[in-house]
């Protein structure tokens, strides 16, 4: 016979650790430090697991986003200085994304050309104010619906759209100023 503990671990595991990347991802943006975020994630994790018991099924992945970003705010809150500012750290890992990756083993020029291009558009989302960094992490890279992403942040759709259209007209202004004052 299997102890409810050990069938509910299980259940955690298959049901909620798969999206385990996506929520350091959301935390390191959010916070912007992969330390932190570690840290964050860990305790995202262990208040899902405590609170598995009134997960009803609904979709694993905004639960536990939503969760995530819960902690990464209330860390926000208790830090007495600016998160560091690494945009380059925190989108290492997204270079290995093959959506991302414009490689040309045969122009070695493109992937340096590449490189500056996504390095500029790091800076300028890291540089985004919270609300607008999530909305667009969580659309953009984790992929979510607007509903999902409403669930996950707390607001109506509306005010999703919005804020991601803020976020997206915040990011082109960014990058066109950048590109007029290299």
């Amino acid at each position: 016979m299997i102890a409810p503990a050990d069938a509910r671990n299980r259940r955690f595991v298959a049901e909620v650790l798969p999206y385990q990347g996506a929520a350091y991802n959301l935390a390191r943006w959010i916070c912007r430090s992969e330390v932190d975020a570690s840290d964050i994630v860990q305790e995202a994790l262990t208040r899902a697991l405590r609170y598995f018991g009134s997960f009803r099924g609904e979709d694993a992945r905004s639960w536990l986003l939503s969760i995530v970003r819960n902690s990464a705010h209330t860390w926000l809150a208790t830090q007495k200085r600016p998160p560091a500012l690494d945009a380059v750290e925190m989108w290492q890992h997204i270079e290995n994304n093959p959506a991302s990756s414009h490689q040309d083993p045969e122009n070695p020029l493109h992937e340096v050309i590449h490189q500056q291009e996504a390095n500029r558009v790091r800076r300028a989302i890291a540089e985004l104010q919270v609300d607008y960094r999530e909305v667009l992490i969580l659309r953009e890279l984790e992929d979510l619906s607007y509903r999902d992403i409403a669930r996950i942040v707390d607001c109506p759709v509306g005010t999703v759209m919005s804020r991601l259209s803020r976020a997206r007209d915040a990011l082109s202004a960014r990058l066109q100023l950048e590109a007029q004052h290299p």
